[in-house]
């Protein structure tokens, strides 16, 4: 019943079990050999490690899997900028230390005009890339809902082009002249934002990685003049072809509920730190919400801690027709077993809706 249950709660029907989605999860070999009894590891074949992956997802009762099409690596054309990867996935399989980028001075930033150097393939080989990936998902995982999307909307695709000490001294060195290249970068994507649209996906989701945890990087009107024009576009190209859009932002984008709301998406996905209270308050019968228990407590916490934490979620987002529960911020393969596996009993105890 997983996807009829994320189905309802998508379309804002509140049903009976509140359905969840996780992150990281799939790729927490032993956590995945202790709920299935396969036998994997991150040196295990590819087929294996999807085999229980899928078999997992399956057993936790995932109701939709996370995904996007669109990245750094699929439109940015290898000029963008590398800022290496600490250690995360089982095995370390993730890291890099290989730092680079292409622009040497803020100057060179802020003279850049991404509509003008990117190009976009044509449209029927990107659809085929795109529509490929979508149904690979639906036949590997298919008691899931499963979407598209894109993981460079906007302010994520500032950070991959220029990394974070371009951006940052660019937008401080001029903002205004910063913000033309964010509408120029609004020009380019917006044109994979149509193609995503005519997608067999029903389900699009908008990732921008807009804040850190101690909130916006940059004054919040710049974000209001300059982003959030971008993310509304994109968000009505999508609508106007009857796609459901979840946006995902890291970070406490609190200061930015009411902004994102206005963009016309369908729902927020979220990590701890932005106020899932408020959120619920304001738009919990309008919108879908899917967080935002703090991955924290279930690396050191003890067990009451675990179950308060999945208890304040519950009691935030029960009464709203849309929410997903979730650990916010992912349980990465160092989250203890232990922990993880009393998480998921305290869900199936507290997901049923009285």
């Amino acid at each position: 019943m997983s996807k009829e249950n994320a189905l309802a709660a998508l379309n804002l029907e509140a049903p009976k079990k509140i359905p969840r989605t996780e992150y990281s999860a799939d790729s927490h070999w032993e956590l995945i050999k202790a709920v299935t009894g396969i036998d994997v590891s991150p040196e295990s074949s590819h087929e294996i490690r999807t085999k229980a992956s899928a078999a997992f997802m399956k057993a936790w009762d995932y109701g939709f899997i996370w995904n996007v099409w669109a990245t750094s690596h699929t439109c940015l054309q290898g000029h963008h900028t590398k800022m290496g990867h600490a250690k995360y996935a089982a095995g370390g399989v993730d890291f890099s230390d290989e730092i680079s980028c292409p622009f040497e001075t803020p100057e060179d930033v802020l003279e850049f005009r991404p509509d003008e150097f990117y190009t976009v393939p044509d449209k029927k080989s990107v659809l085929e890339q795109i529509n490929g990936q979508y149904h690979y998902l639906e036949n590997t995982f298919p008691d899931c809902v499963n979407m598209t999307g894109s993981y460079i909307s906007c302010f994520s695709g500032l950070i991959d082009m220029f990394g974070w000490e371009m951006l940052l001294t660019a937008a401080g060195t001029d903002p205004e002249e910063f913000g033309q290249v964010v509408e120029s970068y609004g020009r380019f994507i917006t044109k994979y934002f149509e193609i995503l649209a005519e997608s067999d996906a029903d389900v699009v989701m908008i990732h921008d990685d807009l804040c850190w945890t101690s909130g916006p990087v940059i004054a919040p009107q710049w974000y209001r003049d300059y982003v959030f024009p971008v993310l509304k576009k994109e968000t009505s190209i999508l609508k106007d072809c009857n796609k459901k859009v979840l946006f995902t932002s890291d970070g406490n984008f609190t200061e930015f509920i009411d902004d994102i709301a206005k963009c016309g998406v369908d729902g927020f996905v979220l990590e701890p730190t932005t106020d899932m209270k408020y959120m619920a308050e304001k738009y919990g019968k309008t919108h879908v919400i899917v967080g935002n228990a703090d991955t924290r407590i279930l690396l050191g916490g003890t067990k009451d801690d675990i179950e308060a934490e999945v208890r304040r979620c519950m009691d935030i987002g029960r009464d709203c027709p849309g929410f997903f529960m979730a650990v916010g911020n992912h349980i990465p393969s160092n989250t203890p077993v232990e922990n993880a596996l009393y998480y998921n009993e305290m869900y199936e105890k507290y997901a049923v809706r009285k």
